[in-house]
C-alpha cells in the first residue's frame, strides 16, 4: 500500500514539528504525544513541507501549535540529539512513537535499537539471522531505508558483510559521518 493510498487515521493524532541544525545537515524531528515519531534529514525548504503534509494526512491533523506535550517530546529530543551530536550521549532514552512501521520493518528496527549498540555495527545479514529470517538481507535493507526514526533508531549502524557502507537514504556522507562521530569510523580527511 503506497503513502498516498493510506487510509487517514480514524481519529486525528496530536502532534508537533520542529527542525534542529546538525553536523549532518538540518534534521525535521516530529513528535506525538506518544513519543518522537519521526526524523527527516535534509528538512529545509521544500522536502520540509512535503514531510509536514505527508504526517498531516498520515496523522491527520496540522502539526499542533505551542505549548502541548508534543511540544515536551520535542524539546527532549532536540536536547538529546544535541548531546549525541557533541559526542555526549550515547543512548537515547526518549519515547518513540513506531505508529510509522509495522511488521517485518518494525521487528528488524526493534532489534537493531536494542541490540546494536553506540560504536558498533551490524550487517544486514546478521540483522536477518537476528530476527529469525535468515534468507532476507535485502528486507532488512528496505526496513532500514524506511525507517521513520532515523540516528535514534541507529540504522547508519547497518553495513554489507564484506565490509562495504551499504546504502544510506540521506547520503554516504551523512553516514560516514554518523559513524565516525561514533568512533566506528576516521574522521574524514575534508
Amino acid at each position: 500500500m503506497t503513502e498516498s493510498e493510506r487510509p487517514l487515521p480514524a481519529t486525528a493524532r496530536a502532534w508537533a514539528w520542529t527542525t534542529i541544525d546538525t553536523p549532518v545537515g538540518p534534521l525535521g524531528l516530529a513528535a506525538t504525544t506518544d513519543g518522537l515519531v519521526n526524523v527527516v534529514f535534509h528538512a529545509d525548504g521544500e522536502l520540509a513541507a512535503r514531510s509536514v503534509d505527508r504526517l498531516a494526512r498520515v496523522l491527520g491533523s496540522a502539526p499542533a501549535s505551542p505549548p502541548s506535550a508534543c511540544h515536551d517530546v520535542l524539546a527532549e529530543a532536540s536536547a538529546q540529539l544535541r548531546a549525541y551530536f557533541d559526542g555526549r550521549l550515547h543512548v537515547f532514552s526518549l519515547p518513540l512513537d513506531w505508529s510509522l512501521t509495522a511488521g517485518f520493518n518494525r521487528r528488524a528496527l526493534h532489534e537493531l535499537l536494542d541490540h546494536v549498540p553506540y560504536g558498533t555495527l551490524v550487517a544486514y545479514q546478521d540483522l536477518a539471522d537476528r530476527v529469525g529470517e535468515p534468507g532476507a538481507a535485502r528486507a532488512v535493507g528496505v526496513a532500514m531505508g524506511s525507517n521513520p526514526l532515523p540516528v535514534v533508531v541507529p540504522c547508519h549502524r547497518v553495513v554489507e558483510s564484506n565490509g562495504g557502507l551499504g546504502g544510506f537514504g540521506p547520503g554516504l556522507e551523512a553516514k560516514r559521518t554518523l559513524l565516525a562521530l561514533e568512533g566506528v569510523l576516521p574522521e574524514p580527511l575534508f
